[in-house]
């Protein structure tokens, strides 16, 4: 196929899609996201949309490593990074559901390295810190929605700044500063890092096996684990970090057994597996066999808008390499849930006001659409996150879907 622009690549996967009569099996959509692959030299992408009970399409594009003679396969394994965050949620819901954790209570009753926090409150005039004690408790709320204060030094300055001044100690590092006070905005960080914390320690068990046994097997997602057996190895995705405007290829090696699981990401997974738990939140928290993940009203609670008035989902980056700036809904004010972002506008030709959504690092995205019962993934493996071809790609694939009437 001759390459086109970005403009007329959307028209035309439109056109595709309309001609085929729909979405699941369409040549025509991809034959439109190949050649899109192709034309923005993304290495490896797969793509999947599905209803609450089917999928409507699905599509594989590029090579598992750059020297593979084979094309790449829709059952590829991809590292998706924070899209672990949503399922580590899942886990916390369920542990509030049995009353094992609450909401609102300080989190140092189950993890006592997070009492006295401090919040880096700037630097003197020397560029020592100033830390004062935080006014407020760490609440399990304030983490699964990203407003209790601890930050990532990718998007967070005065973090990066603090922490390459701080000398590493041998052993378990100190718990970092807040970069706010509890509850006082919204900012993107290792939060749920925390979460997962606190389920091992509320649960008794690593979050390998509390994943494994309450969530991923009760929905069939085989293909989801922290830990990737050498049986696997042949389906990783390489990853890549652009350098000087190429992507550079990171060569692929088995990747060895985590010796600690982290709520924040690490997960290795599919496309269609994450379909799989898309689907039980579209469900209402009912697994595929109608086995009960979480309670109905539980899942309501985790679409609801958590942070009142704050705005969430703009991230700036203070590390260009490893993250451009993220604004998925410019113009628009976004809100966050008890662990997904939710868009209070309908995407222009895509989602539905009500929607949700996050993403991985290495250009991983999801998004949930309960108003229309559809949800998508679209999954690639390189640095910068929130790239531009990455993110214009994954908008021309959703405004696809959508117009083929799913």
């Amino acid at each position: 196929m001759a390459a086109i622009n970005r403009r007329d690549f959307g028209r035309l996967a439109l056109a595709l899609v309309a001609r085929a009569g729909g979405l699941r099996g369409s040549s025509g959509l991809d034959e439109a996201l190949r050649a899109g692959v192709a034309r923005r030299n993304i290495p490896a992408a797969v793509f999947m949309a599905a209803t609450a009970g089917k999928t409507l399409f699905t599509g594989a594009y590029g090579k598992r490593e750059a020297s593979a003679k084979s094309d790449l396969t829709a059952d590829a394994i991809f590292r998706i990074a924070s899209m672990t965050k949503a399922i580590t949620s899942t886990a916390a819901m369920q542990l509030v559901e049995k009353r094992t954790l609450a909401l609102d209570e300080p989190v140092a009753k189950h993890l006592p390295r997070l009492a006295g926090l401090k919040v880096l409150a700037g630097f003197d005039r020397s560029d020592k810190p100033i830390l004062r004690p935080a006014k407020k408790p760490v609440t399990l709320r304030l983490l699964l929605s990203h407003t209790a204060g601890f930050a990532y030094d990718t998007w967070d300055a005065n973090l990066l700044k603090y922490l390459t001044a701080t000398p590493r100690v041998s052993g378990e590092q100190p718990v970092p500063p807040l970069v706010f006070e509890p509850g006082a905005r919204w900012e993107y960080g290792t939060n749920v890092d925390w979460v997962g914390r606190l389920v091992e320690a509320a649960s008794g068990t690593t979050l390998e096996a509390y994943f494994q046994r309450h969530i991923l097997e009760p929905l069939g997602m085989s293909e989801t684990s922290y830990i990737l057996p050498p049986a696997k190895f042949g389906r990783l995705v390489s990853s890549y970090e652009r350098r000087n405007g190429a992507l550079v290829e990171t060569p692929l090696t088995q990747p060895a057994p985590p010796s600690s699981f982290n709520g924040g990401g690490g997960l290795y997974s599919t496309a269609s597996d994450y379909v799989r738990f898309m689907q039980m939140i579209l469900r209402g928290g009912l697994g595929p066999d109608g086995q009960r993940i979480l309670e109905a009203g539980t899942v309501e609670l985790m679409k609801a808008n958590q942070i009142g008035g704050l705005r969430a989902g703009i991230l700036k980056s203070v590390n260009p390499a490893r993250s451009s700036d993220l604004d998925l809904h410019p113009g628009h004010v976004d809100k966050f849930g008890l662990g997904f972002l939710i868009n209070t506008d309908a995407y222009e030709g895509g989602r539905s006001e009500g929607s949700l959504a996050w993403a991985g690092l290495f250009n991983t995205y999801f998004w949930i659409d309960p108003r229309r019962q559809i949800c998508g993934v679209g999954l690639m493996q390189y640095l910068p996150f929130a790239d531009r071809d990455a993110l214009g790609l994954l908008g021309e694939f959703e405004r696809a879907i959508y117009a083929g009437g799913a």
